[in-house]
Protein backbone atom coordinates (compact mmCIF):
# COMPACT_ATOMS: atom_id res chain seq x y z
CA UNK A 1 0.00 0.00 0.00
CA UNK A 2 1.44 3.38 -0.76
CA UNK A 3 -0.93 5.27 1.38
CA UNK A 4 -2.34 8.92 0.83
CA UNK A 5 -0.52 12.04 0.21
CA UNK A 6 -1.42 15.24 1.93
CA UNK A 7 -1.62 17.65 0.12
CA UNK A 8 0.64 21.04 1.40
CA UNK A 9 -2.80 23.13 1.66
CA UNK A 10 -4.49 20.24 3.87
CA UNK A 11 -1.03 19.90 6.22
CA UNK A 12 -1.27 23.41 6.62
CA UNK A 13 -5.07 23.23 7.64
CA UNK A 14 -4.22 20.44 10.34
CA UNK A 15 -0.94 22.99 11.54
CA UNK A 16 -4.14 25.39 11.99
CA UNK A 17 -6.12 23.65 14.12
CA UNK A 18 -2.54 22.41 16.32
CA UNK A 19 -1.60 25.63 16.71
CA UNK A 20 -5.01 27.01 18.24
CA UNK A 21 -4.67 23.76 20.30
CA UNK A 22 -1.38 24.63 21.50
CA UNK A 23 -3.28 28.66 22.37
CA UNK A 24 -5.73 26.69 24.35
CA UNK A 25 -3.17 24.93 26.62
CA UNK A 26 -0.60 27.33 27.12
CA UNK A 27 -2.01 30.93 26.07
CA UNK A 28 -1.19 33.00 23.24
CA UNK A 29 2.19 34.18 24.04
CA UNK A 30 3.54 31.09 25.65
CA UNK A 31 2.38 29.11 22.42
CA UNK A 32 3.97 31.49 19.61
CA UNK A 33 7.08 32.06 21.66
CA UNK A 34 7.88 28.25 21.58
CA UNK A 35 6.77 28.14 17.84
CA UNK A 36 8.69 31.06 16.98
CA UNK A 37 11.62 28.56 18.18
CA UNK A 38 10.47 25.77 16.04
CA UNK A 39 12.74 24.69 13.16
CA UNK A 40 10.17 24.13 9.64
CA UNK A 41 11.56 21.71 7.38
CA UNK A 42 9.49 21.92 4.00
CA UNK A 43 10.46 20.79 0.64
CA UNK A 44 7.61 20.18 -2.00
CA UNK A 45 7.85 19.38 -5.52
CA UNK A 46 8.72 15.83 -6.81
CA UNK A 47 5.25 14.59 -6.95
CA UNK A 48 4.09 17.55 -8.76
CA UNK A 49 6.81 16.94 -11.37
CA UNK A 50 7.15 12.96 -11.36
CA UNK A 51 3.00 12.00 -10.01
CA UNK A 52 1.52 14.48 -12.09
CA UNK A 53 3.01 16.56 -15.17
CA UNK A 54 5.19 13.97 -16.62
CA UNK A 55 2.57 11.45 -16.57
CA UNK A 56 0.14 12.99 -19.67
CA UNK A 57 -1.22 9.49 -19.52
CA UNK A 58 -3.40 10.07 -16.13
CA UNK A 59 -3.31 14.07 -15.86
CA UNK A 60 -4.17 16.55 -17.82
CA UNK A 61 -1.67 18.95 -16.51
CA UNK A 62 1.24 19.07 -19.44
CA UNK A 63 -1.27 19.73 -22.03
CA UNK A 64 -3.04 22.84 -20.42
CA UNK A 65 0.48 24.35 -18.90
CA UNK A 66 3.97 24.56 -20.46
CA UNK A 67 6.90 23.69 -18.28
CA UNK A 68 7.61 27.29 -17.67
CA UNK A 69 4.13 28.31 -16.51
CA UNK A 70 3.51 25.07 -14.30
CA UNK A 71 6.72 25.55 -12.80
CA UNK A 72 5.83 28.99 -12.07
CA UNK A 73 2.28 28.44 -11.06
CA UNK A 74 4.04 26.15 -8.55
CA UNK A 75 6.33 28.88 -7.33
CA UNK A 76 3.50 31.23 -6.93
CA UNK A 77 1.30 28.93 -4.36
CA UNK A 78 4.15 27.80 -2.63
CA UNK A 79 5.42 31.17 -1.69
CA UNK A 80 2.14 31.66 -0.58
CA UNK A 81 2.24 28.62 1.39
CA UNK A 82 5.30 30.31 3.54
CA UNK A 83 3.42 33.13 3.81
CA UNK A 84 0.99 31.30 5.61
CA UNK A 85 3.27 29.07 7.47
CA UNK A 86 5.04 32.40 8.67
CA UNK A 87 1.15 33.72 9.41
CA UNK A 88 0.54 30.46 12.05
CA UNK A 89 4.09 31.37 14.25
CA UNK A 90 6.66 29.81 12.30
CA UNK A 91 10.15 31.81 11.89
CA UNK A 92 12.51 29.38 11.51
CA UNK A 93 11.98 27.77 8.08
CA UNK A 94 14.57 25.15 5.98
CA UNK A 95 13.09 25.32 2.16
CA UNK A 96 14.39 22.35 0.18
CA UNK A 97 14.96 22.63 -3.14
CA UNK A 98 14.74 19.77 -5.61
CA UNK A 99 17.10 17.40 -6.21
CA UNK A 100 17.82 15.80 -9.63
CA UNK A 101 14.58 13.72 -9.49
CA UNK A 102 15.46 12.58 -13.28
CA UNK A 103 18.45 10.22 -11.43
CA UNK A 104 15.67 8.21 -9.41
CA UNK A 105 15.26 4.33 -10.26
CA UNK A 106 11.82 5.14 -11.19
CA UNK A 107 12.47 7.56 -13.14
CA UNK A 108 15.13 6.18 -15.12
CA UNK A 109 12.78 2.79 -15.44
CA UNK A 110 9.58 4.78 -16.63
CA UNK A 111 11.61 7.39 -18.76
CA UNK A 112 15.01 5.39 -20.09
CA UNK A 113 17.65 8.09 -20.89
CA UNK A 114 18.44 8.02 -24.06
CA UNK A 115 22.11 7.15 -23.33
CA UNK A 116 22.76 9.80 -20.42
CA UNK A 117 23.09 8.57 -16.90
CA UNK A 118 19.45 10.32 -15.58
CA UNK A 119 16.34 11.24 -17.44
CA UNK A 120 17.74 15.19 -18.38
CA UNK A 121 14.27 16.11 -18.77
CA UNK A 122 13.55 15.37 -15.72
CA UNK A 123 16.80 17.31 -13.88
CA UNK A 124 16.15 20.53 -16.38
CA UNK A 125 12.29 20.92 -14.47
CA UNK A 126 14.16 20.23 -11.23
CA UNK A 127 16.63 22.65 -11.98
CA UNK A 128 13.72 25.39 -13.48
CA UNK A 129 11.62 25.09 -10.21
CA UNK A 130 14.83 25.77 -7.87
CA UNK A 131 15.96 28.95 -9.88
CA UNK A 132 12.62 30.26 -9.74
CA UNK A 133 12.13 29.12 -5.97
CA UNK A 134 15.78 30.72 -4.39
CA UNK A 135 14.30 34.07 -5.27
CA UNK A 136 11.15 33.84 -3.20
CA UNK A 137 13.91 32.90 -0.04
CA UNK A 138 14.95 36.78 -0.24
CA UNK A 139 11.80 38.12 -1.41
CA UNK A 140 9.70 36.40 2.05
CA UNK A 141 13.11 37.31 4.11
CA UNK A 142 12.46 40.91 3.16
CA UNK A 143 8.99 41.15 3.45
CA UNK A 144 8.27 39.35 6.78
CA UNK A 145 9.68 40.77 10.26
CA UNK A 146 11.88 38.41 11.79
CA UNK A 147 11.13 35.66 9.49
CA UNK A 148 14.73 33.39 8.74
CA UNK A 149 14.02 31.61 5.82
CA UNK A 150 17.21 29.65 4.25
CA UNK A 151 17.20 27.39 0.86
CA UNK A 152 19.03 23.68 0.89
CA UNK A 153 20.58 23.33 -2.36
CA UNK A 154 19.32 19.98 -2.86
CA UNK A 155 20.49 19.64 -6.23
CA UNK A 156 23.79 20.46 -5.51
CA UNK A 157 23.99 18.01 -2.70
CA UNK A 158 22.87 15.36 -4.61
CA UNK A 159 25.33 15.77 -7.66
CA UNK A 160 28.36 16.06 -5.26
CA UNK A 161 26.84 12.84 -3.90
CA UNK A 162 27.03 11.02 -7.41
CA UNK A 163 31.00 11.85 -7.44
CA UNK A 164 31.87 11.81 -3.67
CA UNK A 165 30.30 8.52 -2.03
CA UNK A 166 28.42 6.55 -3.87
CA UNK A 167 29.31 4.27 -6.46
CA UNK A 168 25.66 3.09 -7.18
CA UNK A 169 23.78 6.10 -7.64
CA UNK A 170 21.09 5.39 -10.11
CA UNK A 171 19.62 1.36 -9.14
CA UNK A 172 17.56 0.36 -6.37
CA UNK A 173 19.28 -1.48 -3.06
CA UNK A 174 15.90 -3.84 -3.25
CA UNK A 175 14.02 -5.89 -5.83
CA UNK A 176 11.45 -3.19 -6.49
CA UNK A 177 7.88 -3.90 -7.12
CA UNK A 178 5.90 -1.68 -10.64
CA UNK A 179 5.07 0.59 -7.91
CA UNK A 180 8.72 1.45 -6.72
CA UNK A 181 8.71 -0.49 -3.31
CA UNK A 182 10.36 -3.41 -2.12
CA UNK A 183 9.39 -6.81 -3.10
CA UNK A 184 8.50 -8.85 0.51
CA UNK A 185 10.77 -11.22 0.78
CA UNK A 186 13.46 -10.25 -1.44
CA UNK A 187 17.13 -9.95 -0.58
CA UNK A 188 18.31 -6.60 -0.85
CA UNK A 189 21.90 -5.96 -2.02
CA UNK A 190 24.58 -6.37 0.56
CA UNK A 191 26.74 -3.46 -0.17
CA UNK A 192 23.88 -0.85 0.88
CA UNK A 193 26.11 1.73 2.07
CA UNK A 194 27.42 2.21 -1.66
CA UNK A 195 24.15 2.87 -2.61
CA UNK A 196 21.74 6.01 -2.99
CA UNK A 197 18.59 4.95 -3.30
CA UNK A 198 16.97 1.91 -1.68
CA UNK A 199 13.92 1.21 -3.39
CA UNK A 200 13.09 3.43 -7.08
CA UNK A 201 12.45 6.21 -5.24
CA UNK A 202 13.39 6.39 -1.60
CA UNK A 203 16.95 7.34 -0.51
CA UNK A 204 19.30 4.72 1.76
CA UNK A 205 19.95 5.37 5.02
CA UNK A 206 23.48 6.53 4.11
CA UNK A 207 22.37 8.63 1.76
CA UNK A 208 20.30 10.50 3.80
CA UNK A 209 22.67 11.04 6.14
CA UNK A 210 25.32 12.24 4.13
CA UNK A 211 22.65 15.44 2.59
CA UNK A 212 21.40 15.70 6.48
CA UNK A 213 25.15 16.67 7.68
CA UNK A 214 25.52 19.10 4.18
CA UNK A 215 22.57 20.78 4.98
CA UNK A 216 23.01 20.96 8.69
CA UNK A 217 27.06 22.46 8.14
CA UNK A 218 27.59 23.37 4.84
CA UNK A 219 30.96 22.05 3.64
CA UNK A 220 30.75 23.90 0.42
CA UNK A 221 28.96 27.23 0.61
CA UNK A 222 26.68 26.41 -2.38
CA UNK A 223 24.92 23.87 -0.67
CA UNK A 224 23.09 26.36 1.56
CA UNK A 225 21.55 29.76 0.97
CA UNK A 226 22.05 32.45 2.59
CA UNK A 227 23.53 30.49 5.61
CA UNK A 228 23.18 26.44 6.85
CA UNK A 229 20.88 25.01 9.43
CA UNK A 230 23.36 25.21 12.06
CA UNK A 231 23.84 28.81 11.92
CA UNK A 232 19.96 29.21 11.51
CA UNK A 233 18.89 27.00 14.66
CA UNK A 234 21.20 30.05 16.84
CA UNK A 235 19.42 32.87 16.07
CA UNK A 236 16.57 34.46 17.81
CA UNK A 237 12.86 35.45 16.59
CA UNK A 238 10.47 37.80 18.65
CA UNK A 239 7.18 37.20 19.09
CA UNK A 240 4.54 37.52 16.43
CA UNK A 241 0.74 36.67 16.58
CA UNK A 242 -0.84 33.64 14.98
CA UNK A 243 -3.56 34.31 12.56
Amino acid sequence: MQGERISMNMQLQNHHKTVQNLIGMLGNDSALRNLNKCLYSVGMGNNDYLNNYFLPQYFPTSHEYTLEKYTQLLIEQYSQQLRSLYELGARKLVVFGLGKIGCVPGAIDTYGTNGSACVELLNNASQLFNSKLLPVIDELNDDLPDAKIIYINNYKIGEDATVLDFKVNNTACCPSSAIGQCIPDQVPCQNRTQYMFWDSFHPTEIFNIFYAERSYSALDPSYTYPYDIRHLISLDQGVAEAK
